[in-house]
């Protein structure tokens, strides 16, 4: 008997709507012998056929659905999907800058693909797909003829799912640092130990967007990592850019971006909190004529987002106090908890708290390579709010 899966009485609506997720509370019972990691059929409490999907019951997230067809997963399917991935992003990308695989949003649950130059690091976050990993990986070579292919996996929500946390090499040869161009702007990229798979390409288009609005201006971009938007700004005129981190090798790694752009005379990058350098700044009276808000995510649960509204209202409010009259503010998100509509909501008291008004330029999400899949709310994670500040 093939593995099934059925679902308590009314839990296929979610299945009808094509969320890819089905939760382990969703789930009645299943038939047949079943391993963590499966192929099953999902079927309806009626008996309908729903779905074909990853088992896995460790997971709060249970069902990762393939295919809303009863048709065999296999090597084949995994090349025409990764084919169709890489085909979308042809039309748009550039594809040795670029997120190849997003996981979801190209029907590979949980599996990622960036591609830094010649180089592409994948990870996966899946047990179910897992096991197809070598098949992506070959499916990879296939279309795009990678220098090398490296695995990060040292990330802890894999223990979740059964698996061990792992990097290393997948294909041919992959050095410690790959050299990557984005809109122009040349940058080292370190994938073996870098943050996730060592660059955050979801921004690539917001960083492009700020272009008109820096250009001889005085720029501050908090939370820089390795000196994305601070190189941008440069890259675009800016006549003076201060980049800060609270991490010392990422301000050295930025630092070494500059000089690879022969920015390093506009460029300055200092090691601080964000949050103190701009209260302290701010009791200063200093003043930018652009600041660039880009934190790391403040909050990874539903049950965190209150703590992590207050986290973002506090910077938000310093840097509007500390814009120049007419100047600008690009602020961004990338907590999937946190809802376009509430961090709105949040920039707007902010503004409020602060006495000035905010003339809305451009609100931006993340880049086409993210596609977003309206039918899953939870792929639209990135926000990116570029304001004019008027007082």
């Amino acid at each position: 008997m093939s593995a099934k899966a059925i679902l308590v009485p009314g839990r296929e609506k979610r299945v009808y709507s094509r969320h890819p997720w089905i939760f382990r509370s969703d789930i009645d019972k299943t038939e047949g012998a079943i391993t963590p990691g499966d192929v099953v059929s999902v079927y309806s409490a009626k008996g309908k056929f729903l779905a074909k999907a990853f088992y896995n019951p460790n997971s709060q997230i249970a069902l990762r659905v393939m295919s809303w067809k009863d048709e065999e997963i296999d090597r084949a399917l995994i090349f025409r999907r990764v084919h169709e991935a890489v085909e979308y992003r042809r039309s748009f990308a550039d594809l040795k800058s670029c997120r190849l695989i997003f996981a979801e949003s190209d029907r590979l649950p949980a599996m990622i693909a960036d591609a830094f130059g010649d180089v592409i690091v994948i990870q996966c976050l899946a047990l179910g797909m897992e096991r197809f990993k070598q098949d992506v990986v070959d499916a990879l070579v296939e279309e795009l003829h990678p220098a090398g292919i490296w695995e990060r996996n040292d990330v802890p929500v894999r223990k979740l799912e059964g698996m061990e946390m792992t990097t290393g090499l997948l294909y041919g040869e992959v050095p410690d640092r790959v050299e990557m161009t984005e809109n122009g702007v040349r940058f080292l990229v370190d994938v073996k130990e870098g943050q996730k798979t060592g660059f955050f390409l979801d921004q690539k288009e917001n960083r492009a967007a700020i272009a008109p609005f820096v250009k001889g201006k005085r720029v501050l971009d908090c939370f820089t990592h390795t000196g994305s938007f601070a190189l941008h700004a440069a890259h675009y005129g800016a006549r003076e850019v201060t980049g800060v981190d609270i991490s010392e090798y990422a301000c050295e790694f930025a630092a070494e971006n500059a000089r690879l752009n022969g920015v390093e005379d506009r460029v300055r990058f200092v090691t601080a909190n964000a949050f103190d350098l701009l209260a302290e700044e701010s009791r200063e009276g200093k003043k930018y004529d652009v600041i660039i808000l880009d934190p790391p995510a403040f909050t990874k649960t539903r049950s965190a987002v209150e703590s992590a509204i207050r986290g973002y209202k506090e910077i938000n409010l310093r840097a509007m106090k500390m814009v120049e009259p007419g100047g600008y503010l690009v602020t961004c998100s990338c907590s999937q908890h946190v809802t376009p509509d509430l961090f709105r909501k949040m920039v707007l008291d902010a503004a409020s708290d602060a006495r000035v008004l905010l003339r809305q330029v451009e609100f931006r999400t993340q880049g086409k390579d993210h596609p977003i899949l309206p039918s899953s709310p939870e792929t639209e994670y990135l926000k990116c709010g570029i304001y004019q500040v008027i007082k």
